[in-house]
């Protein structure tokens, strides 16, 4: 048997059988539940380079968290839907548009979240300000403050912040705080925060923690991407914005010159206990303590300017890929106006079908990017696809360096928009855990316009005859970094 083992023609039949094997396995196994262009894309990395695509596979090639979160993802939903019973005759469905209702029924049936009427709502598109309105929320804060975000560092920028959380805990109220153990590991100021943090005497806990020597590991880019924050059940805020410097302390940036601009929101109403239930459902997930769910009657103020707002989990804790239904569903219903910001633009298939469509369909479509990019995989990846978009008749405008534009909204028509943390990729849509916030409201959409409006003004459109001039060598990696796109 050695000696058959080692004339290098059998050998090399062996190892072709095993390729042959692999492949199968691969074609059976990865196309199970993918998407055809991730499929596609995963079993050419295993056939053409096997063991390094194995290897690869078993790290970051499941889209879903393990069962036992998924568990517990699903015992809070029942839990919310009990407690939610009867709130979605709360919201003013006589003035919805004719698309709006299948738009609200698919997100309760996805994250069992009704869409409830009651609520002021306002955006917050200063950077700092944001900050300081977070603060003071914080100051007035009599029980207790759940943050949660992505990335928190305790910095010059977010000194007001931590100061204000400080003084809370002083008086006795409970603050509880979650971030992404990965992104704080990525980020200068890890250690200091979490001295911060444990020396004013917050309740402080890493989300989808990568230790294995103490049992706690995942897919590594499966992550937490939510940025929220609850007072008291009474007030929250969400939106793009990490609690961070606008250059993210780091010195690639500060030498480029970079600065993020973002979107937050501040919400006061019957929508701020649904925002809570995001955050008791991720504290769970991490703590096994089951925070109490506000069960108390909502009372609603017939002020003609409240709005029914919907908030919108997703990720790998679902079962489907909640925010990519709801942007398509969005665009197929739009019947006017279709306007997209994202700082990572990588769309899945249906998007930009849907965008394309739509354009086609006599649409106003416009899409705000960056010019400038953070990530070049990313970067190169989303410039792939702007001649397709182009030569459909979408507009885009490139944000002038060297701001990066973080914020994440999109609204159809004249009175529906979304505005949360997700972003229009692969990755938002299937690996990360995401919070999205449904709007109906005419006012606040013409405030969302009045933001893009200050975007289109510190941006440069791209028109087609100069995109399709640009250097080859950019078209190449443009198009190699959209093949790796879809390795998910």
């Amino acid at each position: 048997m050695r000696e058959w083992f080692s004339d290098a023609s059998h050998l090399t039949w062996v190892l072709l059988a095993v390729h042959i094997i692999l492949g199968a396995i691969a074609v059976a196994y990865i196309s199970a539940r993918r998407r055809p262009a991730t499929a596609i894309a995963w079993m050419l990395t295993i056939i053409f380079i096997p063991y390094i695509g194995i290897v690869a596979f078993a790290m970051v090639g499941f889209s879903r968290l393990p069962k036992s979160r998924r568990d517990k993802q699903k015992f809070v939903n029942d839990l919310i839907l009990e407690r939610t019973e009867g709130f979605d005759q709360l919201s003013h469905k006589e003035d919805w548009p004719q698309g709006l209702p299948g738009l609200v029924t698919l997100n309760s049936t996805l994250g069992a979240l009704p869409m409830v009427g009651g609520n002021d709502v306002e955006l917050l598109p200063d950077y700092h300000g944001s900050i300081a309105a977070m603060a003071a929320a914080i100051d007035e804060a009599h029980s207790y403050v759940n943050v949660e975000f992505y990335i928190l560092v305790a910095d010059q920028a977010t000194e007001p912040f931590f100061a204000a959380l400080e003084r809370a805990v002083q008086r006795g109220v409970t603050v509880r705080v979650l971030s992404d153990h990965l992104a704080s590991l990525m980020n200068p100021g890890r250690k200091t925060t979490l001295a911060r943090l444990e020396a004013m005497g917050a309740e402080y806990h890493a989300m989808l923690p990568l230790r294995p020597l103490k049992g706690q590991w995942s897919r590594i880019d499966l992550r937490n991407h939510r940025k929220l924050m609850v007072v008291d059940g009474q007030m929250g805020f969400s939106g793009s914005q990490n609690l961070v410097h606008e250059s993210y302390n780091k010195k690639k940036n500060i030498a480029r010159g970079l600065r993020w601009h973002e979107l937050m929101m501040r919400t006061h109403g019957p929508a701020v206990r649904e925002l809570d239930a995001v955050f008791v459902t991720d504290w769970y997930s991490e703590t096994d303590e089951l925070l109490i769910l506000d069960t108390s009657p909502v009372v609603l103020n017939p002020a003609p300017h409240l709005v029914d707002v919907q908030v919108v989990p997703s990720g790998p804790s679902f079962e489907n890929d909640n925010n990519l239904k709801l942007f398509v569903a969005m665009i197929h219903q739009a019947t006017e106006r279709v306007s997209i910001t994202s700082p990572y633009f990588v769309p899945e298939d249906s998007v930009l079908l849907a965008m394309i469509t739509a354009a086609g369909r006599g649409l106003s479509v416009e899409l705000f990017v960056s010019e400038i990019g953070d990530q070049a995989m990313v970067y190169h990846a989303q410039r792939s696809y702007y001649e397709a978009l182009l030569r459909a008749g979408v507009q885009i405008y490139l944000y002038k360096a060297p701001e990066v534009l973080h914020a994440k909204h999109f609204s159809i028509d004249s009175d529906v928009a979304v505005v949360g943390s997700s972003n229009m990729d692969v990755r938002s849509f299937s690996l990360n855990m995401e919070i999205s916030v449904l709007i109906h409201s005419a006012d606040f959409v013409d405030q969302l316009r009045i933001i893009e409006d200050g975007y289109r003004a510190n941006s440069r459109e791209l028109e087609l005859a100069d995109w399709v001039k640009r250097p080859v060598m950019e078209k190449f990696w443009d198009s190699v970094a959209r093949l790796t796109s879809n390795l998910q």
